[in-house]
């Protein structure tokens, strides 16, 4: 594996580090995401039974609970500034969700371009040394075979890369629908009297190149 590494040759160290940086960022995201850490459940019941003796600071030890919290500490002010506090902590929230998701799909388009550039840098080196006068074809082959290592070096980190940050932004999209609902379940109990739909949604285009990763709006 370590012959692999130096064979090829200084492209290698680029890669080895954005694998790193993927896999710790994957990590961290798996933990992060977990759906009981989002949306602990009976919080919404609690906030919902009990809205004017909610325990505030208790509520906001997770993101619905800030969310709930953000409300109800509006909750004698009418409904425009409820639903503005419940748009500001949505769209916080929103953010740290999508924390790393950007970088990773950096990743997950850079890494394939370093193995190319290492493929052309190794192919490059191989002609300047070649004897072309003596045709021999077992070293360009050899040469050829060393400088596609960092091609297979890049995808190898890219396929994975691609794949989690597709599933980290299917997963933020759906915590962000769970937590639209609750909000409106929210907003409904402490203005009956007002039932307006209250939109908060993610911006993130899943169909996009997945390189990109918008900021998600709570509308």
């Amino acid at each position: 594996m370590l012959d692999l590494l130096f064979v090829g040759g200084w492209i290698m160290l680029p890669l080895v580090l954005s694998s790193i940086l993927a896999l710790a960022i994957i990590l961290e995201r798996l933990w992060s995401l977990q759906r009981k850490r989002i949306l602990p459940q009976g919080l919404l019941v609690q906030a919902l039974s009990q809205p004017g003796k909610a325990d505030l600071k208790h509520l906001r030890t997770s993101p619905l609970g800030r969310v709930l919290a953000a409300g109800l500490a509006r909750k004698e002010q009418g409904e425009g500034r409820i639903r503005e506090a419940l748009q500001t902590a949505g769209s916080h929230e929103v953010h740290l969700l999508e924390k790393y998701l950007s970088p990773l799909g950096s990743i997950a388009a850079i890494t394939p371009l370093l193995g190319l550039l290492g493929t052309v840098v190794g192919m490059i080196d191989v002609f300047q040394q070649l004897d072309l006068s003596a045709g021999n074809a077992q070293q360009l082959a050899g040469g050829i075979s060393m400088a596609l290592i960092t091609t297979a070096a890049g995808l190898t980190i890219a396929i994975p890369a691609l794949v989690m940050h597709r599933f980290f932004l299917r997963r933020v999209a759906d915590l962000v629908v769970e937590l639209e609902e609750a909000s409106q379940q929210l907003l409904d109990a402490l203005t009956p009297n007002q039932p307006q739909p209250l939109h908060l949604h993610g911006d993130t285009d899943l169909n996009t190149s997945s390189s990109e990763t918008n900021t998600s709006a709570w509308n």
